[in-house]
């Protein structure tokens, strides 16, 4: 179960790799259109306006087709076969389903509990999807029609049918099944999901009311997370859907970005529900600590090599807020060190909070710029300079805290390693030096592979080969397998010496940190099987 979980968690990643980019032309677009700060350049009936207002409509592509979005995108890590056609499969079923859907409560609305004359958002539970309005069951509808789809394609996509009707083969039959399966399954959604949403709104309300613990909770919860996969799980509901806010916190921020430039009341005032999005301080100011806690507790002959490791991921941390790299080099030598990191990040979280610094900071300092910093900087430089004190002071705590807690236990992070071993984080032209002359298990010669063919191959043989493997997806930053034989997948150490930051076992799930080249790497493994 837990292995249909990460794969699960890792496919559901895919279309978030869009909102990075969204996010910067949502940011850039709100802070060009404000008059609060360009002035009577960004007024409505400027060209000016007009054209960034056209950039800013086209970066909500992506937020204000969240569900289709997530649909369509999750065949692309689940699907066994075929994943393009099932995509077009779940696109058909979904949009039929929610045909279904609008037409039943359009017909018998009031059997169900629901008013289907009111206006789409708000209270009312409905919503318009490609057009259709619909029953708002948000992400998690959208998942829920994408997975029975996604089952269907896997069984039945080769099914063999008589061959007079060949025509109806293939994804035909597939969305043939489908079609009578959303009947159902339409209605199921009619009778049971407006009492959902009654639940769900009782728990929104209750976060509201939670305060600081709440923060605490959440934050902890997001970092203690990562070794499993799920992190995503969590925070997804949050972000992007309706679990605090009506259509997840980024898009309820990013609308009301020009509101709040506009305003000088507290960020905590005029946007309670962003206190959520706050895993961007552990990343900017507690891996910087973590990475001199190391370079400090280090033995002086490594500090050099160790320094070439740690700038870049330090660096990706700050700016991506991708925190894989820097988290994976301890969290298997010393993972009481992992638990006080995510304390840290939790304390951190609501510490930020208390002084008022809320908003859209989950990722890097790019992103944060983007949406936060640079529109809301005119009225709110005040917070966010407080927030960054905040931010220096935890710095120090994880130093320090980081660097007592490794020289009392002699923790073996990277640099305090015993002196017969090499801080092994840049060993992948020694990989590729080794297999100079030698073949790729796909019989290609190595000396002519590229750096990703390179990573795959020695991943590949690392897992146990090809016949070892069952499926193979990613995230942003891993490379997520399912093996036959668990015993056949090397160390931790061994996956190091190759390049990568690190393998993650668990059961016959294993995950290789590779970094945000991994869908590189992805496909030329995926050559290679």
């Amino acid at each position: 179960m837990m292995q249909k979980i990460q794969k699960f968690g890792g496919a559901m990643f895919t279309p978030v790799l869009l909102f990075a980019f969204a996010g910067v032309v949502i940011g850039l677009g709100t802070l060009f259109t404000t008059e609060v700060i360009f002035g009577t350049l960004a007024a409505p009936d400027t060209l000016w306006y007009g054209v960034w207002n056209v950039i800013l409509q086209g970066g909500w592509t992506v937020f204000n087709q969240l569900p289709l979005l997530f649909a369509v995108s999750l065949p692309i890590g689940l699907a066994n076969k075929q994943n393009a056609r099932c995509c077009m499969e779940v696109l058909v079923a979904y949009l039929t389903f929610n045909y279904f859907v609008s037409t039943m409560l359009s017909q018998w609305g009031p059997t169900f509990g629901v008013d289907f004359s009111a206006e789409t958002g708000g209270s009312s539970g409905l919503a318009m999807v490609a057009s259709i309005k619909t029953l708002d069951m948000g992400m998690i509808g959208a998942l829920a029609i994408s997975g029975i789809v996604i089952a269907l394609h896997n069984k039945l996509f080769d099914f063999e049918l008589p061959e007079w009707l060949g025509v109806f083969a293939g994804s035909t039959f597939v969305y043939m099944v489908a079609f009578f399966v959303m009947l159902p399954t339409a209605l199921l959604a009619c009778l049971v999901w407006p009492h959902v949403q009654d639940g769900i709104r009782a728990f929104q309300g209750f976060v509201a009311t939670v305060g600081l613990p709440g923060v605490w909770i959440f934050a902890f919860l997001e970092r203690a997370l990562i070794p499993f996969g799920l992190h995503h799980l969590l925070y997804s509901p949050f972000y992007y859907d309706n679990a605090v806010v009506n259509g997840g916190i980024y898009a309820a921020f990013a609308k009301q970005l020009p509101e709040i430039a506009a305003s000088s009341a507290p960020l905590t005032e005029l946007a309670p529900y962003a206190a959520f999005t706050c895993s961007t301080w552990s990343k900017m100011f507690g891996c910087p600590g973590i990475a001199l806690a190391f370079y400090a507790t280090a033995k002086p002959e490594k500090r050099q090599e160790l320094l070439g490791l740690l700038i870049p991921i330090t660096l990706t941390a700050i700016f991506c807020g991708v925190t894989e790299p820097i988290e994976f080099t301890f969290l298997f030598i010393a993972p009481a060190l992992f638990i006080v990191h995510c304390v840290l990040a939790a304390c951190l979280a609501t510490a930020m909070n208390a002084v008022g610094v809320v908003g859209v900071f989950a990722g890097g300092l790019i992103e944060i710029s983007s949406l936060n910093l640079i529109p809301l900087w005119a009225n709110h430089w005040m917070t966010y300079l407080i927030g960054l004190v905040v931010g220096l002071v935890f710095t120090g705590v994880w130093f320090i805290v980081f660097r007592t807690l490794i020289l009392k236990f002699d923790f073996k992070t990277p640099g305090r390693e015993d002196d017969d071993e090499e801080v092994k984080f840049h060993s992948k032209a020694e990989y590729r030096a080794a297999k100079q002359g030698g073949t790729l298990p796909d019989g290609t010669a190595a000396a002519e592979e590229n750096p990703y063919a390179v990573t795959a191959a020695a991943c590949m043989e690392l897992v146990g080969g090809p016949e070892n493997i069952v499926d193979v997806t990613n995230c942003v930053t891993r490379l997520r397998l399912n093996v036959k034989d668990e015993s056949l997948v090397a160390e931790d150490a061994d996956f190091k010496s190759i390049g990568t930051s690190g393998c993650m076992k668990k059961g016959k799930s294993v995950q290789i940190i590779i970094g945000l080249k991994v869908h590189k790497v992805r496909d030329e493994f995926e050559k290679l099987m």
